[in-house]
């Protein structure tokens, strides 16, 4: 059966909700996953599946959920998991402190360093007429993992551990190896433990960093224990290793096919955010978020039971039609309003402020130093559960086809 014909049980068959009846395969999406979403979304919108549990693919559903958090819980892991697989009373303790961690105020103070960074990494690109760039590897992932460490006042030999450990982390995770997860994960609470002490036994005299900050906070009148900063620091590590430097990646394939594109930005720059915003709708750096049913729930006429995972899947509700009109088209001057990247309800992302700016800065740095960059080779996929691309090849210089292609 292929996987039109799955989509097509879903409706019509009336596939009954049980383990056994699965609506789809997740590994079906092909090549061309995004069609192949949107098929799935038009024929099963609440799509039930052995690996993903049941997927939301329309955007009202997908908003509906994360304004419900009473039924659609963020608990979703038996492992500690700060302030993101919280819920509640709880999980408004441990925001307040991420958040605290996100001011404007220390986010506009970090943009000078942080173009520091994008300018270095953006010069050292070799930019040779003819000569091929990988875009992850030289510049999306590096700036990504400086990003983060500048941020939290930690050194650059750190962010090459951390580069090391997100490779090591992806495979492990592809492998479903648990005894490679578990080593990968130890590696990780190692690195981060390391610098949580080196904050505690520096001198009072040392410069304050955020870290310094987050030793010294509280919740519920004690100190946060390590496993509980380790957690806050893995979630934004996740954020920044793998979503903002898959951002970077898909901006800068987008921008490599669509030279216009690229020379509109650069003499308007009141248009880059929102053009950055719809690139990554329309190649949604992040695939999933997942929930868990706290009761039994009724969304487009399917009954999920209590205590079954539920997985957001955004390539779907990013590209719903009934909310973005011709989806598939680049359109910046769409309402921002709908634009679910950043998320919804009280689990929005504390760092979206940081990470605008990140992007921002990364193109502003790369379209005033190196512009005219264009595709060498169509970009590689990344293997799920990342999103984005594995390999981003652009070059400069006159080329012999289109420039957008």
């Amino acid at each position: 059966m292929d996987i039109v014909a799955i989509y097509y049980t879903c409706v019509v068959n009336n596939v009954p909700d049980s383990d056994q009846a699965y609506d789809w395969t997740p590994t079906d999406a092909g090549e061309d996953p995004l069609r192949n979403y949107e098929a799935l979304r038009e024929r099963c919108p609440v799509a039930h599946s052995e690996a993903e549990g049941w997927s939301l693919l329309r955007h009202a559903d997908a908003l509906a959920a994360l304004h419900d958090p009473a039924t659609f819980s963020s608990q979703v892991s038996t492992h500690v998991a700060v302030p993101n697989g919280m819920d509640g009373a709880e999980h408004a303790a441990f925001r307040a402190i991420v958040d605290r961690c996100f001011t404007p105020e220390r986010v506009a103070a970090f943009a000078p360093q942080l173009r520091g960074i994008a300018q270095s990494l953006v010069a050292d690109l070799p930019v040779t007429a003819g000569l091929t760039v990988e875009v992850m590897d030289g510049l999306a992932e590096p700036y990504a993992a400086r990003a983060q460490c500048a941020y939290l006042g930690w050194s650059t030999s750190v962010a090459e551990d951390l580069r090391a450990w997100a490779i090591e982390s992806r495979l492990a995770t592809r492998s479903r190896d648990r005894d490679e997860l578990d080593r990968v994960a130890r590696r990780f609470d190692h690195i981060i433990v390391a610098e949580l002490d080196r904050a505690r036994a520096q001198s009072a005299a040392t410069p304050p960093s955020l870290t310094h900050q987050l030793v010294a906070e509280r919740v519920n009148d004690r100190p946060l224990t390590d496993e509980e900063l380790v957690s806050i620091v893995r979630n934004w590590t996740a954020g920044e290793l793998g979503t903002i430097s898959a951002a970077v990646g898909i901006t800068v394939a987008f921008l490599a096919r669509h030279r216009d594109v690229q020379d509109m930005l650069r003499a308007q720059p009141n248009l880059r955010q929102a053009a950055i915003d719809e690139m990554l709708r329309l190649e949604p750096p992040l695939l999933s978020n997942r929930r868990r049913t706290t009761r039994t729930a009724l969304v487009a006429g399917r009954s999920i039971p209590a205590e079954e995972p539920v997985t957001i899947l955004w390539p779907a509700v990013q590209h719903d039609p009934t909310v973005f009109p011709e989806p598939s088209e680049f359109r910046p001057d769409r309402d921002a309003a709908h634009n679910l990247l950043y998320g919804r309800g009280v689990h929005y992302c504390p760092g979206e402020g940081l990470a605008r700016l990140e992007l921002e800065i990364a193109l502003d740095t790369l379209l005033m130093q190196r512009p005219g960059f264009r595709v060498a080779a169509a970009p590689v996929r990344a293997i799920p559960p990342a999103g984005g691309f594995a390999e981003v090849q652009v070059t400069w210089g006159p080329s012999r086809r289109n420039p957008t292609s």
